[in-house]
């Protein structure tokens, strides 16, 4: 036996001294005199070094040995390094999607299902492995129970048993669930992802309600409208265009408390929705946009042809409350992450439209570093408590150097994050000349096919 504990402890010591040597010759990034904006809570370190190697942020700090051969980008103590950002609600797929995050500054995306499997088999671990560019990709299975589902239709527990395990053998990493599944069928995923490491996060599903999903133990709720269906709404009554009274939301606040729920806070997702519905030429006017140079032509066919602007419903008044129950949330130390649905719906664009979700949530009241909580440290938090995994969304010694430069304090302007001066992720720093070609070559590709048509 003491054999067997000697040989296990030279065994774990050769390999920690494998890791310490790994990190030490790993490349060296050092940003000096930046004024850093960790986002671990609400202050400002000023004049800064952070020195980066590999992927980890190693030390912060006013006075730094930098080593001779690393690279050094100079904030020449007016630039603010603050965390990369995160949109915990995309359906991109794309490497182009993927590079256009990028060079937005956001650095880590959930993607929320409908990818073929080639992306999550192929593109996501080689993104993740920072062979290609683009923002770490956390990934969400997608199940239904409708047979009138375009994907992942699952209707007894035993295949919902089956799926999970599927998933994890695919290397994804949580279930996401859709409005149509059986009350059955949902508890069987919320077990069997408990067991397996795959948390439930998802829609409201009908036949189930929020209050039960909750219980389970679904981690997340895709959209903050999702309250509207089933929580405000009783079950078997019509949806309508009128919103609940105010005076519910501190039920609705407390429930996510209780369950200490993550909601994503897609503020920017249904004020688009909101705004195009009977106006097919608000989606012309979002195809407008300079922006869109860089959507997918196949998302720009399908925002063309989206069926949103054949409805009649009003929702400028749900709109109004669902500001209201998200500044509430936040008051209330609800922990909300950023989403924003891009490329699927039209005039969410992957990266932009991220940034027009932390505009629409500073609108609605909440402070800007409460509104960027929603994209760094909130994310990380969420990934950290259900996947035990990696460390991110602050910056902090040892965790992820996931950064991005901007050239003012993001506390005095949320803006100035749509101009990167540069971004690192995955152990790679680009400079803003570095990103602003990365889109050239989107734009460029997307050109070449359509002229192919």
């Amino acid at each position: 036996m003491l054999r067997c504990i000697s040989a296990l402890s030279i065994a774990l010591f050769f390999l920690s001294a494998a890791v310490h040597a790994d990190a030490e010759s790993a490349k060296a990034t050092a940003f000096v005199h930046v004024n850093v904006l960790p986002m671990d809570r609400e202050h400002v370190l000023r004049d800064q070094t952070v020195l980066v190697r590999g992927d980890r942020i190693v030390a912060i700090g006013h006075r730094i040995d930098v080593p001779a051969d690393a690279t050094r980008v100079d904030g020449h103590g007016t630039a603010w390094l603050s965390p990369g950002l995160a949109d915990m609600h995309t359906h991109s797929q794309t490497k182009n999607d993927l590079a256009v995050y990028l060079a937005n500054g956001v650095t880590t995306v959930l993607n929320m299902g409908d990818a073929r499997a080639g992306f999550v088999d192929k593109i996501v671990p080689a993104v993740n492995r920072g062979e290609l560019p683009g923002p770490h990709v956390y990934t969400g299975f997608l199940v239904d129970g409708s047979p009138d589902y375009n994907g992942f239709v699952v209707r007894t527990q035993d295949e919902a048993r089956a799926f999970v395990g599927l998933a994890k053998t695919n290397g994804y990493d949580f279930i996401k669930v859709y409005v149509d599944l059986s009350p059955e069928v949902f508890s069987a995923f919320a077990d069997e992802g408990a067991r397996l490491g795959l948390p439930v996060i998802g829609h409201g599903v009908r036949a189930v309600r929020l209050e039960r999903q909750l219980e389970q133990g679904q981690v997340l709720v895709a959209h903050a409208e999702e309250f509207f269906y089933t929580f405000f709404t009783p079950l078997g009554v019509e949806e309508t265009d009128t919103p609940p009274e105010v005076g519910r939301i501190p039920a609705a606040v407390a429930l996510a408390k209780r369950h200490a729920t993550t909601v994503t806070a897609d503020l920017v997702t249904y004020a688009a929705i909101a705004h195009q519905i009977g106006h097919a030429e608000v989606v012309a006017q979002f195809l407008a946009r300079p922006d869109s140079y860089f959507l997918d032509p196949n998302d720009r066919l399908h925002w063309q042809t989206s069926d949103y602007v054949g409805k009649s419903a009003r929702l400028e008044a749900k709109l109004e409350f669902l500001r209201r129950l998200v500044k509430a949330m936040a008051d209330a130390g609800v922990e909300l992450v950023a989403g924003t649905d891009a490329p699927a719906v039209p005039g969410c664009l992957p990266g932009f439209s991220l940034h027009d979700d932390l505009a629409e949530l500073e609108a609605s009241g909440l402070t800007r570093y409460q509104a960027l909580t929603t994209a760094t440290r909130a994310p990380g938090a969420f990934i950290e408590r259900t996947k035990h995994g990696d460390h991110f969304g602050v910056v902090v010694t040892g965790y992820r150097a996931d950064l991005v430069l901007s050239a003012r304090n993001p506390l005095d302007s949320l803006a100035t994050l749509r101009k990167p001066l540069g971004v690192m992720a995955a152990g790679h720093w680009r400079d803003a000349a570095e990103l602003d070609a990365l889109k050239a070559r989107v734009r460029a590709s997307y050109r070449q096919a359509s002229a192919g048509y």
